[in-house]
């Protein structure tokens, strides 16, 4: 009997790991789309230090973010879905409350043969699909449903901030609420350490996450403020005034 859990452990362990390297592959393909797609006026080329960098970005974020909603699901499984649902319902409706206040109409180029019922399943289908990416991991686009290509062009920092400290202190009180309530299965792990391994492993997907944007972004010169100069403009609003554009001539025309 205990070999053949054993034997079923390990492989619940190796499907697991097939299913975080497919899902990671699948976020820097999407990264590398996204950016794709935001400047497809330029020729987009990554380094193999950025391709490290999203890669061990995105595996901590995606690892951990699955890690902490089973051991929150392992104590509360129905808080568990009510956390997911909220997170859906969220992120499904942020960018249809963004359209509805910008006054725009909807777009018609989505297909000559859809009727305004058709474009508005495809939108719906498109924000649900943005919605449960959301729920695990920062999306590599961010929708803008009255824009013809659907995707913002724009890189918005504060979307940014605001995502990572709200999943931040989200993934924190899932995290208490679990070691508060844990079952004794966990009492032969040491639950200190596994607490703080979680939060210092999101910690470090948002650290690579910055690298990446601050160094190894391809378009990065083209950014207006960044990842340092948005940083001192949030610790020091007094010199916020000063912080300048870069500006660097004919950079609009070789982006490597």
């Amino acid at each position: 009997m205990p070999i053949t859990h054993v034997c079923t452990s390990k492989k619940r362990a190796v499907l697991m790991g097939i299913c975080l390297v497919s899902i990671t592959y699948g976020a820097l393909v999407c990264n590398v789309l996204a950016i794709q797609i935001k400047y497809d006026d330029y020729k987009i080329r990554l380094r193999p230090l950025a391709f490290i960098c999203i890669i061990l970005w995105r595996s901590l974020e995606i690892s951990t973010r699955i890690t902490i909603l089973v051991f929150f699901g392992s104590v509360f499984k129905h808080y568990a879905l009510a956390v997911g649902a909220a997170n859906l319902l969220v992120f499904f409706f942020l960018p249809w409350v963004q359209f509805w206040q910008s006054g725009a109409q909807l777009p018609d180029h989505v297909e000559k043969n859809f009727s305004q019922v058709g474009t508005i399943s495809v939108l719906c289908f498109i924000t649900l699909l943005y919605a449960a990416i959301n729920v695990f991991c920062w999306s590599a686009v961010q929708l803008n449903l009255s824009d013809r290509d659907l995707i913002s062009k724009s890189q918005s920092w504060n979307y940014l901030v605001g995502y990572y400290v709200f999943r931040g202190l989200e993934n924190s009180v899932l995290l208490v609420l679990w070691y508060l309530f844990k079952i004794d299965f966990y009492e032969y792990f040491c639950m200190p350490m596994l607490v703080v391994q979680l939060i210092v492993t999101y910690c470090l997907a948002i650290a690579f996450m910055l690298f990446f944007y601050q160094y190894f972004h391809p378009c990065r010169r083209l950014f207006t403020h960044n990842i340092s100069d948005f940083l001192q403009c949030v610790c020091c609003k007094s010199n916020s005034s000063h912080l300048q554009p870069p500006h660097e001539p004919g950079i609009r025309h070789s982006i490597v």
